[in-house]
């Protein structure tokens, strides 16, 4: 697998497990996590990346199938005006737009962001144009029918692996055509998109199927359906079986970006399984810090 990943003028190596943070400028997230004030997503964002985050997502139009798809000019004021405090305020990090509108898409990466996001498989097919005028990187996600419309059925596919593979080949393919190389590309197998519960957990056992396209993968698999279903949680409970997730994933395919809520214990999460993976990645002279083996007593509390 080539770890290259291209985005602007940015190329890293996507060669072990990282973190994608989300900041949602949309209060109609089905995680009830929208931030209501710009100051508040911002510091949202500068907290992500000091926790570790390699680019964080932000998003202007929830997927929530129950709430309207919005105007363009009503993500786009939500979205750009986001982009420019994050910039203004010196943060400099990789910055992903989940949207698949071209016109948003457009305004987003002239704003100064380096990624799009899009959930909806090329539902519009210029956005492929946007994204190699401005030569930006781009996450291109499996899913089957029009966005913010739920699909749930149990015999959509014969081999729900099988069928994502065979999607991305053809569109990693029609991306190169319209000039998006695929060092562009990170590739989403859509968790939870137009995939019932047991269909997205037959598609995370079976991620490491999804090497042969060559690309580094990107998996949403924060508080989704699936782990709610076979937990029997909301969404905010969710967590726990989040990492037991990212963890599975990242043991079969390390060459994977983790789209998730909490940066920092996922961070901490991956950090830990590497190394016990790998020892040598904890110095054999390492002592915890003293600072570091209780919990402070806070002011004024006697202890």
């Amino acid at each position: 697998m080539d770890p290259t990943f291209r985005a602007r003028d940015r190329t890293i190596a996507i060669d072990a497990p990282a973190a994608m943070g989300i900041v949602n400028a949309s209060p109609e997230s089905f995680s009830g996590d929208g931030a209501t004030t710009l100051d508040q997503q911002v510091a949202q964002v500068a907290d992500q990346f000091a926790a570790g985050a390699l680019l964080v997502d932000l998003g202007g139009q929830s997927a929530n199938t129950k709430t309207p798809e919005l105007a363009v000019d009503e993500e786009t004021a939500r979205l750009v005006p986001l982009i420019a405090a994050v910039r203004s305020a010196g943060i400099d990090g990789l910055l992903s737009i989940d949207t698949y509108k071209p016109a948003v898409a457009d305004a987003c990466l002239r704003a100064g962001a380096d990624v799009i996001n899009d959930v909806s498989a090329l539902h519009h097919p210029e956005l492929a144009d946007v994204v190699a005028e401005w030569g930006a990187g781009f996450v291109l996600m499996h899913t089957v029918g029009p966005p913010k419309v739920k699909i749930l059925e149990d015999d959509l596919y014969g081999d729900v692996v099988a069928d994502v593979v065979d999607f991305g080949h053809r569109t990693l393919d029609r991306l190169q055509a319209a000039g998006v190389s695929r060092e562009q590309v990170l590739f989403d197998p859509g968790v939870d998109f137009a995939k019932t519960p047991r269909q997205s957990l037959d598609l995370v056992h079976g991620i490491g199927r999804l090497a042969e396209l060559g690309r580094p993968l990107l998996l949403a698999l924060s508080r989704k359906d699936f782990i709610g279903a076979i937990t029997a949680t909301t969404p905010r409970r969710r967590d726990a079986g989040t990492l037991a997730a990212v963890g599975a994933v990242a043991a079969a395919v390390p060459e994977t970006v983790f789209r998730v809520h909490d940066v920092a214990a996922t961070a901490q999460f991956l950090a830990v399984q590497q190394a016990i993976a790998e020892p040598d990645r904890l110095p054999a002279g390492s002592v915890l810090a003293d600072d570091l083996r209780r919990e402070p007593v806070p002011e004024g509390d006697p202890g």
